[in-house]
């Protein structure tokens, strides 16, 4: 058995080769209620072992231990409420004869993962406890147990990210990997200087501050649950295993990636390699161009990730895709005030047709200006207060240059257009709303973000280019490609336990319900529904923009086969089993 007194109660700073663990003490009333607790709210509180009633010892975790001694600093808590800080238990010999011990994974076992991976450590650099903040997000209510989750923040360079999700996402039993990179102020905390728990810890220039769930947590529970008597580890002082920490096996292609979506506020998502590389295939694909277009010059690469990875981060969302709606976002779909009746009764038809779950709620805008915008984007015009998270755009129009609006053709149908791109404008000061434009040839709402490359490259590309940007703009050979390839990339977002770990901070399950996936794959774009969408476009007189003829073609391209099969390709390509190849067990470079 390790010796686990210590002069230094902060265990972070020793015993680095072994598995450390936060405690929980509890009446046996209780236990069952917080080992259901810790089972859904895992990331939090991994449990790692629960003893025996009266049971002092923990024999998977360490030989001749005794839970009333082997932790540096002990919390007494009566009530919900801190009453001492105590050495030992030893006096409460006869309360723990009717108390079970949890035993919880602890993020300090992942320090000397990182540290082995080159990532620089700042709180042990420092000789400092780790920072540890109160969220405001709600664990998952078991009983008489709710709380905010706790987390910890290590400040690490932006160049390191990918190493430190990749060195703590296969360890579930140390918290596992982030539950957020970025602003704090998307977690509830407002101040990284002023920890809750443990010490602050000064940042380097240009360091990013990443959170994983903490095993504190279980101090919030026991205070929300107010038992008569309770103990936990103090903070930062934990109970020492005898179990070493071992590299673990990997699958790399859940290995998780990270990606900046958002500089205001800062915010990074993530996502596993093989839903990557699935997505980056989803982009390939509808970047050919028949039409002969040369819109190659436009493409970036992964504006299609970031948009999707942004879109799942986001709740309410102005013009849109069915996909968004089985995803329960909150989906507003803006019309130009003269197609505003046209539109709601295409959309009442593709309910009845099933090609739509739901009506769309349907707004036009017509103000002019900032201020206006403002006051369409925000509740009473109150930055801090946005009605959407995400603006999305495709094939609309955008105004160019000289303040008008061209067609590819570059005819000037400024007069057809209400201002809708003042809200993009507007929205880009705006934190916290995000925007996506997409078309097929540069003179699109969003696509000012390679405007250079449209006036250089693109026919009339001068004139036409849009100068309004959009923080993704999403190349395609046909706009309407691009829409389809955001619904799929949000569905294998969906179906990705890295992203949806992430995005549900580790807590709840990860894994959708049978429901959920037929709602998910009912929404993706399909060859039989978007050709009766296309009937019903065709029903209410609306030509293709390229040839104006009233048929079934978009662009000049005929529904079949030439939309039906890259319809089909964007289907198959999201939903095909992965194949073995590289998908083998291996260990993780870091």
């Amino acid at each position: 058995m390790v010796q686990k007194r210590l002069v230094n109660k902060n265990t972070s700073l020793v015993f680095k080769c072994y598995q450390q663990a936060n405690v929980v003490i509890l009446h046996k009333s209780l236990a069952d209620d917080f080992e259901e607790f810790c089972r859904v709210n895992q990331s939090p509180l991994p449990l790692l072992y629960r003893s025996q009633l009266g049971d002092w010892s923990c024999p998977p975790l360490a030989a001749a231990a005794d839970i009333r001694t082997d932790c540096p600093q002990y919390c007494v808590f009566q009530k919900g409420q801190l009453v001492d800080k105590v050495a030992d238990l030893k006096s409460f010999a006869p309360q723990l004869q009717d108390m079970v011990v949890f035993y919880l994974g602890c993020s300090f076992g992942f320090e000397k993962a990182l540290e082995q991976a080159g990532v620089p450590v700042r709180n042990v650099e420092q000789g400092r406890n780790v920072s540890m903040f109160r969220t405001t997000v709600p664990c998952v209510t078991v009983g008489r147990f709710e709380c905010p989750m706790v987390v910890t923040m290590r400040p690490v360079p932006p160049s390191q990210l990918d190493a430190v999700s990749q060195c703590t996402h296969p360890l579930p039993e140390a918290h596992g990997g982030p539950v957020h990179i970025g602003d704090a102020a998307l977690l509830g905390i407002q101040d990284v200087s002023r920890p809750d728990y443990g010490d602050p810890v000064e940042p380097s220039p240009g360091d990013v501050p990443v959170f994983w769930a903490c095993g504190v947590t279980g101090v919030e529970a026991v205070q929300s649950c107010k038992p008569e008597l309770a103990f936990t580890h103090s903070p930062g002082c934990m109970f020492l295993t005898d179990q070493p920490e071992t590299t673990p096996l990997a699958d790399p292609s859940e290995c998780p990636l990270t990606f900046c979506i958002s500089q205001n506020p800062l915010h990074y998502s993530m996502a596993s390699r093989s839903a990557v590389e699935r997505l980056r295939h989803l982009e390939k694909i509808i970047g050919e161009d028949p039409g002969q277009r040369g819109i190659e010059v436009l493409f970036v690469q992964d504006e299609l990730l970031r948009s999707c990875l942004s879109l799942s981060h986001s709740s309410s969302v102005l013009v849109s895709t069915a996909m968004l709606q089985a995803l329960g976002k909150q989906v507003t779909m803006v019309s130009d005030q003269r197609a505003l009746e046209m539109n709601r009764g295409i959309i009442l038809d593709a309910v009845e047709k099933g090609v739509l779950q739901s009506p769309v709620p349907l707004v036009c805008f017509q103000g002019a200006g900032p201020e206006a915008a403002m006051q369409f984007l925000c509740h009473d015009g109150d930055p801090k207060r946005p009605r959407f998270d995400h603006l999305v755009a495709i094939e609309r129009s955008g105004r160019a240059s000289d303040g008008n609006y061209y067609n590819m053709r570059g005819i000037n149908i400024r007069h057809l257009v209400d201002p809708v791109d003042d809200l993009f404008t507007t929205a880009s000061t705006v934190a916290g709303i995000s925007s996506t434009g997409i078309g097929d040839g540069g003179n699109e709402l969003g696509m000012g973000k390679v405007k250079d490359r449209v006036k250089a490259h693109m026919p009339k590309g001068s004139l036409i280019a849009c100068d309004v940007a959009a923080d993704f703009a999403i190349t395609a050979g046909v706009s309407n490609w691009g829409g389809y390839a955001v619904a799929c990339g949000l569905y294998v977002l969906n179906c990705c336990p890295v992203h949806q770990r992430y995005l549900r901070r580790g807590l709840g399950p990860t894994a959708p319900s049978p429901q959920q996936q037929r709602a998910w794959n009912t929404s993706l774009p399909s060859v039989p529904k978007e050709e009766e969408f296309l009937s019903i476009l065709v029903k209410y007189g609306i030509r293709s923009g390229k040839t104006a003829n009233l048929g079934m073609e978009v662009d000049g391209l005929t529904f079949h086969p030439t939309h039906s099969d890259l319809i089909q390709r964007l289907r198959d390509a999201t939903l095909a089993p992965r194949t073995d190849g590289s998908m083998k067990c291996s260990r993780i470079s870091c």
